[in-house]
């Protein structure tokens, strides 16, 4: 019998938002495959979870899903987590996860943390519908390309962005679409955790000389959908025509 490859999110920031069942499958499993290993090593000295590491990221992927599936073909199960919140959410663990699918290999997600939630939830924001949209582009004309493509979208938009190229993108965001209400949330669950609501250029005068520093995740208000004009006023007594005796 093939062994489990378990998805386990982990905390995105305060440890203490581990689940116990993480701990556990943490604890159970042959192995953890996690993109930075001295990361998760802080994770695991803190729930004093002794489960050798491996790396796995998206420049060893191809050689360690090789070896990850043979382990898993052998019997030994394979926790996959990332640096912070839930694997493959802008993380590596697609490739090593279409391959186990394909090997008929048992995956079992063990949800948790993630940052595009936590900010949706406390954004103020509609939550009925968002899209989520990873990494903004770092190159200038691709960025503009991206916003661009994301003009029309009625939904809660929600990207992640570097501290150092923020201002910049909320300045192509605003030529773009307007001076659109946004949340921008930085650090989210840790000590110097923020949150900021308001319009684009009040946000961007707001982080104006300030030293920006940690994960950001950026939520965009939806184009408003246009309510549609009435085509004509109807007669609230209509005329009946009666025929002529």
């Amino acid at each position: 019998m093939s062994g489990t490859l378990y998805i386990v999110s982990t905390p995105i920031g305060n440890l203490e938002d581990m689940t116990f069942r993480a701990i556990r499958i943490l604890q159970e499993v042959s192995i953890i495959a996690a993109e930075d290993t001295r990361r998760t090593q802080k994770l695991c000295t803190y729930y004093q979870i002794g489960t050798p590491l491996t790396s796995y990221h998206d420049f060893n992927k191809e050689e360690k899903t090789d070896l990850l599936l043979h382990r898993l073909q052998e019997g030994s199960s394979v926790a996959l987590v990332c640096d912070a919140g839930t694997p493959l959410i802008s993380d590596p663990g697609f490739y090593l996860v279409r391959r186990a699918i394909e090997a008929n290999i048992p995956l079992v997600p063990i949800p948790g943390p993630s940052s595009v939630l936590t900010a949706l939830c406390v954004s103020g924001l509609p939550t009925d519908r968002f899209i989520f949209e990873g990494f903004v582009p770092r190159k200038p004309g691709a960025r503009e390309k991206f916003f661009q493509n994301l003009k029309e979208e009625t939904g809660t938009i929600i990207v992640f962005e570097t501290q150092h190229r923020v201002l910049n993108t909320l300045q192509v965001i605003n030529t773009i679409m307007g001076n659109r209400h946004i949340v921008l949330t930085r650090e989210l669950t840790k000590f110097n955790e923020e949150i900021l609501r308001g319009e684009i250029e009040k946000i961007g005068q707001q982080l104006k000389g300030k030293s920006i520093k940690g994960e950001i995740t950026l939520l965009i208000q939806g184009l408003p959908q246009r309510k549609k004009k009435p085509t004509g006023i109807p007669n609230s007594n209509p005329i009946i025509h009666l025929p002529s005796e």
